[in-house]
């Protein structure tokens, strides 16, 4: 009986994983080849008072938009070699975005792709300090 309990509890994880539809499995792939700086993109502030373009941004962007809620935007680009650009962008109810991802990029639609960096376990820490700075025993 606990072997058929088992059984059904794997199949319905099983299940679960697989209703997913190929465009979220893309589109999330799509998005972790961005963060990677594996995709170039155009990023466009427009004013639609104005109707001009207040900034364009291209290259190898990432995009981190969780700052929405406070009108934030940030734009990190890498553009060389352990070179990076990062933009902060304030948003209003004049001023929106759109991004246009430039090229096509090949990404799976039947297996998730996930990232495991193992040098980013061991922090790179600076040390700044004065002998100075520290207290005076009196």
């Amino acid at each position: 009986m606990k072997k058929i309990i088992i059984g059904l509890i794997i199949l319905s994880l099983i299940g679960l994983t697989s209703c997913q539809r190929d465009a979220q499995t893309a589109s999330r792939n799509l998005s972790k080849a961005a963060d990677m700086f594996e995709i170039d993109r155009r990023v466009v502030f427009y004013n639609w008072i104005t109707w001009e373009y207040i900034l364009t941004i291209e290259g190898k962007c990432s995009i981190d938009s969780s700052y929405a809620m406070n009108n934030g935007f940030e734009v990190t680009c890498k553009v060389g070699e352990w070179q990076y650009k990062k933009h902060f962008l304030g948003l209003s109810d004049n001023v929106t975005y759109f991004a246009e991802q430039v090229k096509s990029k090949g990404v799976s639609i039947y297996h998730n792709r996930i990232i495991f960096k193992p040098q980013a376990i061991i922090p790179d820490i600076d040390f700044r300090g004065d002998l100075t700075d520290l207290p005076k025993n009196d």
